[in-house]
Parts: C-alpha cells; sequence; structure tokens
C-alpha cells in the first residue's frame, strides 16, 4: 500500500534536515555564527543601553554582522584550513561579545541582551571546538617530518603575535565599551549628602551624589563615584561643595560606556551646568580634580568651556593613538594602542577626540598637573608637556613615591595642602595668576 504524504511531511523533512546538518561540522559551525549574530544585533538593535537607540550603534553593529553573515554564506566552500580560521576567530569574538552579559549576570542580575550575551558565549565555545576540530583533522601527516614541525611552530608563533596584537587589544577595546560598574557603591562622603541628577546636552540622565558648598564654591570629583570619594571627603572637610556622579554607561546614568572618555566632557559640562543653578554656588568659582581618564577628560572640558575655573588633572597622559604620536610613545605601544583606538572607535561609533597636547593651550582657567613619581610610562613626560604648553596661572608636581593616581596615599598631608591651596587660591574670585612650577 503506498505511502500518503501528509501535509506536516514537509515540514518534519526540514527539521529532520536541519537536525542531521548539525552533526557535521558546518552546520555546528553556521548554528554558532548564527548565535553569535542573533546577540550583535539584540545588543546594538533591539535592546540598546537606556538613553540611547539603533542609530547609535550604527556601524558598531553592521560591521561584525556583515562579517558573520559573510562567514555563514561562505564557510561550507571553503578550504579547511579557512574554515578552522574563521571558527576559531569567530569564537573568540563570540566569548568576547558575551562578556558583558556574564559581567552584568554577576553583578545585578541577568536582563536584556544579557540573555543572547550568554548563548553568544555558548557559541563561541562552540566555534573554539570546531575550530580546534577542523585543524587537528586536516593537519597534513605525511609530508617530511623536517617541514612538518617548523610549518607548525610557525603557525604558533603567527598566532600568538595575532592574539598580541590584534585580538587582545581588540578585547581591550570592547570591554573598554560595553562594561561599566554596574552598581552605586556606598556612600563614604564625610559629610551630608543629596542624591542629584540632571541631563547631558545629547539627552542622557546621569546620576549623583552632591555635598553642599558651605565657602560659596564647588568642585567636581570626577570620574565615577567610587574611587573619587577620598578626595571628595577631603575637599568637603574645607567647605567645598563636591558632585560625584556616575558617567555615561556607568552604576545609575544612561548611556554606553566608554572608559577612555571620548564623550566625557559633555558630563563634565552638564555636571557644570547642574552646579551653576544651586543657590549655595557662587557659577564663577567652580573647579574639577579628575583621576587618570577623568583629569584628561577635564582638561578637554576646561579647553572648551570658560565655566571651570579651576582643575586638577592627576595622572593624565593620553585617550589614543594620537597621543601616543604626539609623547613620541614607544612603538610597541603605539601598535597595541592603535589596534585599541580602531576597535574602540567602531565598537563606539565615534572618533578619536583631539590630542591633549593641542587642548591644553585652550584651557580658560587655572590648571594643576599632578602624576606619580612611579607611574605609568608615559605621566612624566605628558605632564610636562602639559605644563609647558598651558597658559597662566598653571601648577606642576610630580608626587615623590606616588603611583598612578596614587598621590593622595603617597602623601596625604603634602597633598591636601596643595590641592586645597590651589582651589583656595583660583576659586576664591581673587585669581592672582601665579604660575608655579613644584617638582
Amino acid at each position: 500500500m503506498a505511502a500518503v504524504a501528509t501535509p506536516s511531511s514537509p515540514g518534519r523533512a526540514r527539521l529532520a534536515a536541519a537536525a542531521a546538518s548539525l552533526r557535521t561540522e558546518s552546520g555546528l559551525a553556521r548554528l554558532g555564527l548564527g548565535l553569535v549574530a542573533l546577540h550583535v544585533v539584540d545588543d546594538s538593535w533591539l535592546q540598546p543601553n537606556p538613553g540611547t537607540d539603533a542609530g547609535d550603534h550604527l556601524f558598531g553593529g553592521l560591521v561584525p554582522l556583515v562579517l558573520l553573515g559573510t562567514a555563514i554564506a561562505l564557510y561550507p566552500r571553503l578550504r579547511a584550513g579557512t574554515r578552522a580560521l574563521i571558527a576559531l576567530t569567530a569564537g573568540f569574538f563570540g566569548v568576547l561579545f558575551g562578556t558583558e552579559g556574564a559581567y552584568y549576570t554577576s553583578r545585578v542580575g541577568p536582563s536584556g541582551d544579557d540573555f543572547t550575551g550568554l548563548l553568544s558565549i555558548a557559541a563561541g565555545l562552540l566555534l573554539l571546538g570546531v575550530g580546534i576540530a577542523t585543524l587537528w583533522k586536516s593537519r597534513r601527516r605525511y609530508d617530511s617530518p623536517w617541514w612538518r614541525y617548523p610549518r607548525r611552530l610557525l603557525f604558533l608563533a603567527g598566532a600568538y603575535l595575532v592574539a598580541n596584537v590584534v585580538l587582545m587589544p581588540t578585547a581591550v577595546a570592547y570591554v573598554a565599551t560595553h562594561a561599566a560598574r554596574a552598581h552605586v557603591p556606598k556612600a563614604n562622603l564625610g559629610m551630608p549628602y543629596e542624591d542629584v541628577e540632571f541631563r547631558t546636552s545629547d539627552g542622557l540622565l546621569l546620576k549623583g551624589w552632591y555635598v553642599r558648598s558651605r565657602n560659596g564654591a564647588a568642585v567636581i570629583s570626577f570620574p565615577g563615584r567610587s574611587g573619587t570619594q577620598t578626595r571628595a571627603r577631603l575637599l568637603a572637610r574645607h567647605g567645598y561643595g563636591v558632585l560625584l556622579f556616575d558617567r555615561r554607561g556607568e552604576g545609575e546614568s544612561q548611556g554606553d560606556a566608554n572608559a577612555f572618555g571620548w564623550r566625557g566632557a559633555r558630563d563634565v559640562d552638564a555636571a557644570v551646568a547642574y552646579l551653576q543653578r544651586r543657590p549655595d554656588v557662587d557659577p564663577q568659582r567652580i573647579g574639577g580634580i579628575g583621576l587618570s581618564v577623568g583629569g584628561e577628560v577635564l582638561i578637554e572640558a576646561a579647553a572648551e568651556s570658560p565655566a571651570l575655573k579651576a582643575i586638577v588633572a592627576e595622572g593624565a597622559s593620553g585617550r589614543s593613538v594620537r597621543d601616543d604620536l604626539v609623547n613620541d610613545a614607544p612603538w610597541q605601544a603605539m601598535v597595541g594602542d592603535g589596534v585599541v583606538t580602531i576597535a574602540t572607535s567602531l565598537f563606539a561609533d565615534d572618533l578619536p577626540p583631539q590630542t591633549l597636547t593641542s587642548l591644553v593651550p585652550k584651557i580658560h582657567g587655572a590648571a594643576f598637573f599632578v602624576y606619580g613619581e612611579e607611574g605609568q610610562e608615559m605621566e612624566r613626560p605628558a605632564n610636562r608637556d602639559f605644563y609647558s604648553r598651558a597658559h597662566e596661572p598653571k601648577q606642576l608636581w610630580e608626587v615623590p613615591g606616588s603611583k598612578h593616581t596614587g598621590g593622595l596615599a603617597a602623601r596625604p598631608r603634602e597633598y591636601e595642602r596643595r590641592i586645597v591651596a590651589f582651589f583656595d587660591d583660583h576659586l576664591s574670585g581673587q585669581d592672582d595668576g601665579r604660575d608655579v612650577a613644584r617638582s
């Protein structure tokens, strides 16, 4: 008796074919590539960070999606070595793209695109397994040992070079633009404070704390609400109003993270505007103290607006490879930072900011450049160059025994004396224009 086809037979056949394909190398690879692509779409366009939309991530999502789609289409037609290379590379990026979801899941629990991020990690591990298996199965076993083993050593050396020169710097850029502090730290400001919020010029809501001014002047302690609290306590003890806030993409603030502070000046501008509206603050007596990237962002903000009357930049050096070129950094650093800069531009959908040396001469108010004797490699030459380019009034201090942004820990009494005296001089409303260099 002949079998009678049912309406569901074509559907069952397709499911059977799909299940069979998952038992093949190409099927598993395409599944992994598809899951990674799903997270790219989810992260970039379906569930972007609060305060942003799909247009803010156009190229950051489109470029990897096109590459993944091309790999899915061409994978079965390629040679074994090329397939293995694609699987291994995509596996690395699958795990990398999922680190954001893993990070936030571990800190505050999964939400939004964290679920597809965790899937991306699983897909990345699958692709790494496929790549390794493909390499193993396709290895040449019958050519001369005198060529076989040197060739394998060359392959390993090349893989090590690519990992260090390209993949690791790219990973740094991705984490810097996708994972920031997820929680609000416990406040330890030594003074009563209030919760505050304000908006940036590009519409992001930022949240933070404010200690009321007792002398009419206020200082922004930047960046964030974590490592800046010790400086905030110091200034609050001397009567200054102090504002600390989560920068964009961090804690309770909206937006996309960027640990290099490429759009951070907009956050500082919004903070200054908030302070100018407060009844306890004289709008002409606002300053800032910034640590590392915070100092770099303050330099940019003070160069673009006269509203900041005095800034302390501690541990500033550079935010992109453009600064490395100006600072004559070692070529190894330039190569790594060059990849980080390119990858950051892609992931952040943004161009690198102006060099700090081009911004320093434009600073409107007083500037105090502080760096550690044992700080990062480029701190000493960069800060000495900043000082030479800055207009008066200006100060320079190399903190003996200090590591990067460790001035307060290394010399607590002298640090407090110098920082407070600087703000007393330049936020009193009676700037005397002194030029003081101290080493």
